[in-house]
């Protein structure tokens, strides 16, 4: 790793982030979970901390695009939002370690179960389809 960074980029409408809550207006921070591809090695979708705007003007970050979803039924309490990278760069410890990292020479560790960043995911799905649910 040439400049100790990960770039994240949106190549595609299909690659953004849709629905993460807080997001639309008022998250400065987010938990984007991308894949980690280090020297043409491809090592899945892994957990990284983005700072997406700045702290004076709450505008977004240079190299990020982000907004409101608007409203939604049964989930009114959460302004979920969407959001595109342009080549936008964090540095290499913004990667949340504690199931896998990538050192500065582009090594690649596991030190836990994978599987738990998708599990949490569809854990988090479910919650928002119960609210939906029992606004019925």
């Amino acid at each position: 790793m040439e400049t100790d960074e990960f770039v994240i980029h949106t190549p595609t409408i299909t690659a953004s982030k849709f629905w993460p809550g807080v997001l639309g207006r008022f998250a400065n921070h987010a938990i984007v979970f991308a894949r980690v591809i280090v020297e043409g090695n491809d090592y899945g979708v892994q957990a990284i901390l983005v700072q997406i705007r700045d702290f004076e003007e709450h505008l977004p970050m240079p190299g990020i695009k982000v907004g409101d979803l608007g409203a939604k039924f049964g989930y009114q309490t959460k302004d979920n939002g969407w959001m595109q990278f342009d080549h936008y760069r964090v540095p290499r410890t913004a990667l949340l370690s504690r199931i896998a990292s990538v050192e500065k020479d582009g090594s690649f560790e596991i030190k836990g179960d994978l599987r738990l960043l998708y599990s949490i995911m569809l854990f988090t799905r479910q919650l928002i389809i119960y609210g939906a649910g029992a606004t019925l």
